[in-house]
């Protein structure tokens, strides 16, 4: 079986059939390439994937993203085997493969965001600045330093996640993850935008920002559970 059946075959189980694949894709790519229009990462920095079944699809390594295109998915199994695509994975494959291995994960966005990466050398949690913490679980925890691409950095990422949708990574960037890319995506730029405000609001000569309570995210919690359209 060539690599493309076998992908196809992977992203079948309850995905939606082989056309899942290059819709994925396509919207994989978009992912990327926003990031880099809103100034979430720097030449090809950072990476995206999405899981359909067992196949994961991921940008590839040291590709700058407006040079991709529909013949360059990558594809690896949940074991990491590559089984799509010419290109090399990212070089974080084993940080996405671990999420997907321990989470619910169906997206991943993980970018070197300025503002973002900024707090991750500053505190080992972002302050609860903003209620939209709740929306990743509660309070974003900074994962310990690790080497990129390393195993070690996945079980400090997988630590800091527990419980949450999002994390820090010190001294490197960010992580989330969704049921989707465009939940994902949300939840990246809602973190860059919390720990802007965090640092602005800090900034600020002879104050320091008034911070939310345990008790005061916990009833956003529940607050959220019934946000947004319905039916």
């Amino acid at each position: 079986m060539t690599n493309k059946a076998t992908a196809a075959t992977a992203a079948t189980d309850g995905t939606g059939g082989a056309t899942a694949v290059p819709r994925a894709w396509r919207e994989l790519l978009a992912t990327a390439r926003r990031s880099v229009a809103d100034g979430l990462v720097v030449g090809t920095s950072g990476n995206v994937s999405v899981r359909l079944g067992d196949l994961v699809l991921l940008t590839p390594s040291g590709v700058p993203y407006d040079r991709l295109g529909p013949d360059d998915a990558v594809g690896v199994d949940l074991d990491g085997r590559q089984v799509l695509g010419a290109l090399a994975p990212t070089s974080e494959l084993p940080l996405h493969l671990s999420v997907y291995r321990a989470t619910d994960a169906r997206a991943i966005v993980h970018t070197h965001a300025v503002h973002a990466t900024a707090v991750s050398t500053l505190v080992d949690r972002l302050p609860l600045i903003h209620y939209m913490a709740a929306a990743m679980g509660g309070p974003i925890r900074t994962a310990p330093y690790a080497t990129y691409g390393t195993d070690e950095l996945a079980e400090n990422v997988l630590h800091a996640l527990r419980d949450r949708s999002g994390c820090l990574m010190a001294n490197h960037g960010a992580l989330t993850y969704g049921d989707t890319l465009d939940q994902a995506y949300d939840r990246t730029a809602q973190l860059e935008w919390m720990c802007r405000l965090w640092l602005t609001a800090s900034a600020v000569p002879g104050h320091s920002p008034s911070l939310l309570s345990g008790p005061q995210l916990d009833a956003v919690k529940e607050q959220l559970r019934g946000y947004g359209q319905r039916g």
